[in-house]
């Protein structure tokens, strides 16, 4: 069974929860071109939250899911307001949702933590999720340390339930990649940021298009909260500064609103742009919908392709 069939939309995607853009609108968008749009509640309260889902509701009849950060203090009511609004999916990362478990699922709600390693997904299975969002370094944002191509296949093996690929996929061959390693549909994110609908300053979507495959690094492994974000000037201060082993607050004091910054305001220079390694085959603004097809229509190709292949092998 296919990810598509599983929550019951058109394509096996999944739009990532990327924080000040993944909206309601965005995510309803999504869902209406024929994926299944998530709300990242970030830091909101559950009266934002609540809003957020309504809104949602509003925007679209197709099944639509919520990102919660269990770090987040009102994670608990965010969980609660979910179930009372009876939301199709929750996709969790930052945290352990093992306490909220038997409350999605009682409620039918399908629970998708995000994990970067093996062993977390294993906890994850145990705590009784129905499928895993296995994300690899490349990318944007908050990352790991495993590739895609590396983690997936291993996550596949050692779990029972499914798995959903994230992590450098934005096309046909990234989606065929992740169903060859097993993976059951994929998660996606930088490709959906240059989507006309895509609710970031168009400077951003600019930066994005313009990157190229070596244009974004890692900060914040010295600190243990690694995200992976443009090479810009905000970026190479991050990196001096932790090459002098500066603490944790002198390195939030140069992170504190970047984020803001590059998607409500455009700053490309000293907000936090975040995108992945992806970014470097992203090279056109497009309808959301037309990316959706697209990728699909390149993924049956693909196919067709490594047919002929193998018939040649054979």
């Amino acid at each position: 069974m296919l990810l598509n069939q599983l929550l019951n939309i058109q394509y096996p995607i999944i739009q990532g929860a990327m924080a000040n853009i993944a909206t309601a609108s965005f995510a309803a968008c999504v869902s209406n071109s024929g994926g299944l749009g998530i709300i990242a509640t970030g830091s909101m309260d559950a009266n934002q939250t609540r809003i957020e889902i309504q809104k949602c509701k509003q925007l679209t009849t197709q099944p639509f899911g919520v990102n919660v950060m269990l770090m987040n203090p009102y994670a608990s009511e965010i969980i609660d307001v979910i179930v009372e609004e009876g939301v199709h999916v929750v996709t969790t990362g930052a945290g352990n949702p093992g306490p909220y478990m038997a409350k999605l699922k009682e409620a039918g709600i399908k629970v998708f933590p995000v994990v970067p390693s093996v062993g977390l997904a294993k906890r994850m299975e145990r705590a009784g999720a129905d499928a895993l969002i296995v994300e690899g370094g490349e990318s944007g944002g908050h990352v790991g340390e495993m590739t895609t191509m590396a983690l997936v296949p291993q996550v596949v093996d050692a779990v029972n339930i499914p798995v959903i690929a994230a992590g450098g996929i934005g096309d046909g061959r990234g989606m065929m990649a992740a169903f060859s390693l097993g993976a059951i549909g994929v998660q996606v994110g930088t490709c959906l940021l240059v989507a006309e609908e895509c609710p970031i300053h168009e400077n951003y979507k600019d930066a994005v298009i313009k990157a190229k495959d070596t244009d974004t690094v890692v900060t914040g492994r010295s600190v243990n909260t690694p995200v992976r974000i443009l090479k810009n000037q905000m970026a190479r201060e991050y990196l001096k500064l932790e090459g002098h082993f500066e603490s944790r607050e002198e390195l939030e004091k140069l992170t504190l609103g970047a984020l803001r910054k590059a998607v409500q305001e455009g700053d490309v220079k000293t907000g936090s742009v975040m995108m992945g390694q992806i970014a470097g085959m992203v090279k056109e603004r497009k309808p959301m919908k037309q990316i959706l097809e697209e990728m699909m229509t390149s993924t049956k190709d693909v196919y067709a392709h490594l047919q002929e292949v193998m018939e040649d092998i054979q």
